[in-house]
């Protein structure tokens, strides 16, 4: 075993393998304070040998990750430095699953690790990794009520303190002015709490809300949209979520805004929905939990839930790394979004026109969604001991981690966020142009 003197050197060398890189860039301070890397790289501090044990059972993403929501390993400093330098090198710069180490690169691993005494039995997973079972059939009703209460259920405290007042949690829509504001001069105030009103209100024009119809909103959360829409627009809303946590909220919230009368919130599956047809339908980051074996019948239940002539917004993530599928074992399966699959653009909206609905509009947001993301950061940073008081410090660490590297994920274009406008065919002829929107 080699003493504790030098630690950092031999880590370097062991997170060099992982990585396949020669020399990694980043400043690692280890447990015994010593330090290796270059001097003004950002650093990466292991807190204990249990990380690089973690990593020799798990090499690559998934053994990082634990490490770092168990506080094994911890980035000090400016995180979205930290997390730029490690996924911009060798292995984390390959989307899709993570390039397992060959026998030799193993061997050294760990050679690396007896000499720094971390060699001993696997590590338990922290207490905030999914339980939802990894085998069976994918998107039961019940697997899907599951998955969504392991992400939502953690506290609707917690979550106003990371989303704020909007209490929306999908990507917001920012203008050109200083801090996000204007919106092409339609006065849309700075800051995320605006660029969210601006994304709520761009999503009614989209769909044509006018007083008097009748709307769904799958996958409705806090009710955030729910509330915009028949505040601004008149319209009825009935919202469903698989979160009763949501749910609750959401009804206070209506409640308190005198809107008890026409918004409905239920906990229940879109595919029990059975009080059709409504005059349009919005889906705001919820298709991403139905899963691509669903997604004809997922397209199949809102057409059947929509009158001749409505519209349906489907306002979604997508996997924009070409034919390279995501990695199911790897951090965000794992603690984040059980059983989330995102699917590209091109399947969805291909998805869409086989069902019967024809397009009338497609709207990029990539660069929205890494704005929002790093938003999410700062306000979670600048709030993080109530954050951790109201969840636990491991789940305040798994959301710090989840939002960063997020935010890189579509800053670099492997992710991408789309709103699609589509119409069932009706009386109701699709607008020439979009200026029902713009």
């Amino acid at each position: 075993m080699t003493t504790e003197k030098g630690a950092a050197s031999l880590l370097a060398n062991a997170l060099a393998i992982v990585l396949g890189v020669a020399e990694i860039p980043l400043r690692l301070r280890a447990w015994d304070g010593s330090e290796a890397g270059p001097a003004d790289a950002p650093i990466l501090e292991f807190r204990s040998r249990r990380a690089l044990r973690r990593i020799l059972w798990s090499p690559g993403q998934l053994g990082l990750s634990r490490a770092y929501v168990a506080g094994e390993i911890d980035a000090p400093g400016d995180i979205f430095a930290a997390f730029t330098a490690l996924s911009s090198v060798g292995k984390f710069s390959e989307p899709g699953p993570f390039r397992p180490l060959t026998p030799r690169e193993l061997a050294t691993l760990v050679s690396t690790a007896v000499r720094l005494g971390a060699v001993g039995p696997n590590p338990a997973p922290p207490a905030e990794e999914a339980r939802v079972t990894r085998k069976g059939r994918l998107h039961t009703r019940q697997r899907d009520a599951a998955a969504i209460s392991h992400h939502y259920d953690v506290g609707n405290d917690f979550y106003a303190l990371v989303l704020g007042p909007s209490m929306v949690y999908s990507c917001a829509v920012w203008g050109d002015g200083p801090d996000g504001g204007d919106l092409g001069g339609r006065g849309v105030p700075a800051g995320l709490d605006g660029a969210q009103r601006a994304k709520l209100d761009l999503v009614c024009r989209k769909l044509g809300l006018r007083p008097g119809m009748r709307v769904l909103d799958v996958g409705c959360g806090w009710g955030s949209f729910a509330l915009h829409a028949a505040q601004h627009y008149g319209v009825t809303v009935v919202g469903v979520t698989l979160s009763s946590e949501q749910a609750v909220l959401a009804r206070k919230r209506a409640a308190e805004a005198g809107l008890t009368e026409k918004i409905d919130i239920r906990v229940q599956d879109y595919r029990d929905v059975a009080d059709g047809p409504f005059d349009a339908i919005s889906s705001i980051g919820m298709s991403e939990h139905v899963g691509r074996e669903q997604t004809p019948r997922y397209v199949e239940v809102l057409h059947g839930l929509l009158r001749p002539g409505g519209r349906l917004l489907n306002h979604a993530i997508s996997w924009n790394a070409g034919p390279i599928k995501p990695d199911p074992d790897s951090f965000i399966p794992r603690y984040v979004f059980p059983d989330g699959e995102m699917i590209s653009l091109g399947e969805m909206v291909g998805a869409l026109e086989t069902g019967g609905f024809e397009v009338l509009d497609v709207e990029a947001l990539r660069r929205h969604y890494a704005l929002t993301l790093r938003a999410w950061v700062r306000r979670l940073e600048e709030n993080w001991d109530e954050a951790v008081r109201l969840t636990s410090l491991g789940r305040a660490r798994i959301w710090r981690l989840y939002m960063a590297s997020s935010a890189l994920g579509f800053e670099a274009g492997i992710t991408g966020v789309n709103q699609v406008l589509v119409q069932r065919a009706g009386a109701a002829e699709p607008p020439l142009r979009r200026t029902d929107w713009i």
